[in-house]
Parts: C-alpha cells; sequence; structure tokens
C-alpha cells in the first residue's frame, strides 16, 4: 500500500472515530441529565382532599394513573364502593378511566350491586372530574331511596288493604258475637279471649308490614355503623327465650371464631332478621327438639346459619319460601300467629346488606337457613375451638358431630 493510499484509510478512519466520540459524549450526557421514570417526583393529591373528602355528603374516592384508590370517605367503604384499596364496580372504573383519557367531566346514573352476593342493587348518581394532572374525582350519590319511594307506598297501600282485611273482618265478627251474648259469662269470655288473639295478630301484622316498606325503601342504611354479628346473634336468642321455653326447645349457640366477625349495617335489623329466623326455627319445629344458630366467617364473608329439627320444606314449595305473604301451611301459620312477612324480611335485610339468605331443606330432616353478609375487613382464619353456649345451660364443651 503506498503512502498517498494508507493517509486516506487513515484520515477516514480518524474522522469516524471522533464522530463517535462526539455522538458518545452528547449520548452520556443525555442520560446524565435524564432522570429514571420510577425516579421522577409523584404527582401528589391537592392539599386539604382528605379533609373535605370526611364532611362530603356523597361517597368521595379519588384514584390514581394505575386506578388505584388513594383517598375515600367512610362511606364509601361503608357502602361497598370501596374494599382493600379498590373500586369494586367496573362500570365506575371505566368512567373514571374515560375522564383520565380525555380530561371532560362525566355524570351517569348507575344501578350497581349492593354486595359481592345477592341480588340486591342501588341507584347511584355519579359525577367524575379530573382532579390535578394525575388523580379522578368520583362522587357518587346513593339515590336508591328516591327511587324506590313511590313503588314502596303503593305495595303498602295493596298489602294493607287485602292482608288487613282478615284481622278487622274477624274482630267485627267477634265484636258483634260478643254483643248478642251478654247474658252468656261464658261465651262473653271465649270471645274476649279470640279478641286478643286477633288483636295480637293484627299488631304483629301491621308492625311487620311497616317493617317491610321500610327496608324496601332502605332508608336505614344510609348510613352503615360496624355491627358485632355475634353480639346480634346472642341478642336474638334473648328476645326469642320465652318462644322457646313455651315449647320446650333446646337453642344452642354456636360462635366459631375466637373474636366476633362484624359488618357495616344496621344492629337492629341484622338481630330482626336472625331473630326471625330463630323464631321460625322454632315455631315450625316439633316440642321438645332442638334449634342451632351459628356465627362464622367464611373468606370474606359472615355466615349466619339457623338449623332445626323439623319436618322440612318440600321441594316444590323452597323457591317460594322468601315471597311476602307466602305460606306453606296456611292452616298452620293461622294456628302460630304467623303472617308470612318473616323470611321476606330476612330476605331484604341481606339484600340492603349486600347480601343473601339461602335455604337447604329435605321433609323429614328439617331446615338450614343462612345468611350472607360481607365481612367488615378481611377476616383471619377461624380458630380450631368453638365456643358455645346453650340456652338455659351453662358453657358447654364441643363435640363432634354438633350440628352448626
Amino acid at each position: 500500500m503506498d503512502s498517498t493510499t494508507a493517509a486516506v484509510l487513515g484520515g477516514a478512519v480518524g474522522l469516524l472515530i471522533g464522530a463517535l466520540a462526539v455522538t458518545m459524549v452528547a449520548w452520556t450526557d443525555r442520560a446524565r441529565r435524564r432522570v429514571p421514570d420510577d425516579e421522577l417526583p409523584e404527582a401528589r393529591v391537592p392539599e386539604g382532599v382528605a379533609d373535605v373528602l370526611a364532611v362530603l355528603g356523597s361517597s368521595a374516592i379519588v384514584l390514581d394513573r394505575d386506578d388505584a384508590v388513594v383517598r375515600t370517605s367512610p362511606s364509601a367503604v361503608a357502602h361497598g364502593l370501596v374494599r382493600d384499596s379498590e373500586l369494586v364496580h367496573p362500570a365506575l372504573r371505566d368512567l373514571a378511566r374515560r375522564v383520565r383519557r380525555d380530561g371532560e367531566i362525566r355524570e351517569a346514573e348507575l344501578e350497581l350491586s349492593r354486595g359481592p352476593i345477592g341480588t340486591g342493587v342501588i341507584t347511584v348518581a355519579a359525577r367524575i372530574a379530573p382532579l390535578g394532572s394525575a388523580y379522578v374525582l368520583l362522587l357518587v350519590e346513593d339515590r336508591t331511596h328516591a327511587r324506590r319511594l313511590e313503588e314502596v307506598r303503593r305495595d303498602f297501600v295493596a298489602n294493607v288493604s287485602h292482608e288487613l282485611k282478615t284481622p278487622v273482618g274477624g274482630l267485627a265478627l267477634l265484636a258483634e258475637a260478643v254483643q248478642g251474648a251478654s247474658d252468656d259469662p261464658e261465651a262473653v269470655t271465649r270471645f274476649a279471649s279470640r279478641m286478643q288473639v286477633e288483636s295480637s295478630r293484627l299488631t304483629t301484622l301491621v308492625t311487620e308490614i311497616v317493617e317491610l316498606s321500610r327496608l324496601q325503601v332502605a332508608d336505614t342504611l344510609h348510613d352503615p355503623e360496624l355491627v358485632d354479628v355475634g353480639q346480634a346473634a346472642v341478642e336474638a336468642v334473648d328476645h326469642t327465650e320465652l318462644l322457646a321455653q313455651d315449647r320446650g326447645t333446646k337453642v344452642t349457640l354456636v360462635r366459631e371464631d375466637p373474636g366476633s366477625p362484624q359488618v357495616f349495617g344496621d344492629t337492629h335489623l341484622l338481630t330482626t332478621a336472625i331473630r326471625n329466623l330463630v323464631a321460625n326455627a322454632i315455631t315450625y319445629s316439633d316440642p321438645g327438639t332442638s334449634v342451632t344458630l351459628a356465627v362464622r366467617t367464611r373468606g370474606e364473608l359472615v355466615e349466619v346459619a339457623v338449623t332445626d329439627q323439623g319436618h322440612g320444606i318440600p321441594a316444590s314449595e323452597q323457591p317460594r319460601i322468601f315471597e311476602r305473604f307466602y305460606r306453606v301451611d296456611a292452616a298452620r301459620s293461622r294456628a302460630t300467629g304467623g303472617t308470612g312477612l318473616g323470611l321476606a324480611i330476612v330476605k331484604h335485610v341481606c339484600a340492603n346488606h349486600g347480601g343473601d339468605v339461602t335455604v337447604w331443606s329435605e321433609e323429614g330432616h328439617g331446615s338450614t337457613f343462612t345468611m350472607r353478609l360481607p365481612a367488615a375487613h378481611r377476616p383471619s382464619r377461624p380458630g380450631p375451638d368453638l365456643r358455645i353456649a346453650t340456652r338455659g345451660d351453662s358453657m358447654t364443651t364441643p363435640h363432634e358431630g354438633h350440628p352448626a
């Protein structure tokens, strides 16, 4: 290779090396100035947002760019919109993503499930807006009360006009009979006793119709509170003590968890629902049998199960037993003072708490009614020991084969 060619090649290589050096220096300088994505300062929720969320009447939720809940008002948790720091309902999450994408405020009215199980729904008005550069604010207002109010009023009038005819008519006839038997003290005593029975039945019927109408409107769950389910079960057993004694029935309360499970809801309504199940079990079982009430946790659910040793419910009747005023044995219901509303009330209480109620029954082998409600927090695994308290007895130890 001559000297001229060598010089040309050497110059070309030098230029190439110089260009590469300049490029590497420039790249290194840019890399030095650039901050990695995972070290970028996060956009912060504006100051004071948490204080504002705490006093809002609507349920308020703040989502970040990954749809994670970073701020929420207590009512959003109590109403089941947020569980374990996640937005529960896909419809709300979809609206939030659309607002994040285009920055436009959106409003919508939606029907959402009350809980992870059951058929209960709530009607809500949702308003979603951007909050700063990286967050989305959801304001969710429960409008179930207004939506159902007119429907419940119509149902109430129809129920009252239909169901009160029998006891009111019976009282009118008995009053006439008392007047006609004024000279017969024995007949007057007999008719007066029947009037007391009908009056008691009428009072119970009116009370349960009002209670059921209240449940349909769902006005008692606007401000849910933490409810100790175990304590509600104890109170329910206390309320049925006289009935159990009259029929010679032993009611056993089984609490499977070391601590008492809790749910968000209404203490009075849950106690009423459990009491209705226990009272039904006592009433429709033979005297001298036993009834078991079990409170336990299953995953993220709290279960309340009432097991009796009655005659069982025919399979053909089971789909209808939770209907209002439906009675499997109408004659026996009249004899025991049943209104046909007890199980309907249980169904509505469970639905309004985001849960459901199921029945297992076999003719000749009794029945088990089970209420399932969303736990207020992720429960721990039940302990191996059972604490059993029997109405009228001292504390007893568990044994194999005990019904639960």
